[in-house]
């Protein structure tokens, strides 16, 4: 029975899960979503949102505090410079779990945990590449419209077309050997 217990060890001593917890805090800072376990995502959860509350208050104790979590230089200044502004007014839930099902190798629950304001910033749909328009394959048009304005200006210029390197037939030495193909064994047998 849990009695009471309100802190989840996810299997791990306090050091690892401690550095666990404040890699994947930073990630979630860095990156505004990550996909985890849900009993991790509940864990950072509990992790990550009072050092949000306390990155609103930008003081040099608030950043030294936030910084003796998460002790990556980068996810404090994105912190305190670009979430802790977006979630001024917010009173708290800066995050949001989204079950995503269970993972193919050991049947874990999935989710994806994010920061609600930043939502849009990381569901944003990829730019589809513009469709080239297809060409057609009027060469010949192509090939007669230089001749004919060379003619026109009274130049004629032969043309010259490039010969094709011509293959003797022999293999070289630096040839691939060829690869063997295995023949199917029968069912049952030796």
């Amino acid at each position: 029975m849990r009695h009471n217990r309100s802190i989840n060890h996810l299997g791990r001593q306090s050091g690892h899960r401690k550095a666990m917890l404040a890699n994947m805090a930073s990630s979630l800072i860095l990156s505004k979503r990550i996909e985890t376990t849900v009993d991790k995502a509940k864990a950072l959860k509990m992790y990550v949102e009072p050092l949000i509350t306390k990155s609103k208050e930008d003081t040099t104790h608030s950043r030294r505090v936030v910084f003796s979590y998460l002790k990556q230089k980068e996810a404090v200044s994105e912190l305190f410079r670009v979430v802790a502004p977006k979630v001024a007014d917010r009173p708290g839930g800066y995050t949001r779990i989204l079950k995503t099902g269970f993972r193919v190798g050991d049947a874990a629950d999935m989710a994806i945990m994010e920061l609600v304001d930043f939502a849009d910033v990381a569901v944003a749909p990829a730019k589809e590449p513009e469709k080239k328009t297809s060409t057609r394959r009027g060469g010949a048009k192509k090939a007669a419209a230089p001749a004919a304005e060379a003619a026109a200006e009274g130049e004629k210029k032969p043309a010259v077309k490039k010969a094709a390197p011509k293959s003797t037939g022999k293999a070289t030495a630096k040839a691939a050997p060829a690869k063997k193909v295995a023949t199917p064994r029968k069912a049952g047998g030796k």
